[in-house]
């Protein structure tokens, strides 16, 4: 997988989880009957793609940008 910078990741991590928990909410509480298990459903996934960056953001290793260090193959 391509390499993403942290802000990045971080910032798409607290969206995820805001919309996550907002929907969560408003499903469970505010959202009339018919549309209660679509909401919180969307708010799980959303929860859940929020966790997946958070994963992302912990296990990526480090972009190497010394390209004076790399060999070259002249063969």
């Amino acid at each position: 997988m391509k390499y993403v910078k942290p802000l990045r990741l971080k910032i798409m991590m607290i969206m995820f989880f805001g919309t996550g928990i907002l929907g969560i909410v408003v499903g469970l509480y505010v959202a009339p009957p018919q549309a209660k298990v679509l909401i919180t459903f969307m708010g799980v996934i959303n929860f859940a793609l929020g966790t997946f960056f958070v994963w992302l953001l912990l296990t990526q290793t480090p972009e190497l940008n010394e390209k004076r260090k790399k060999k070259r193959n002249d063969n």
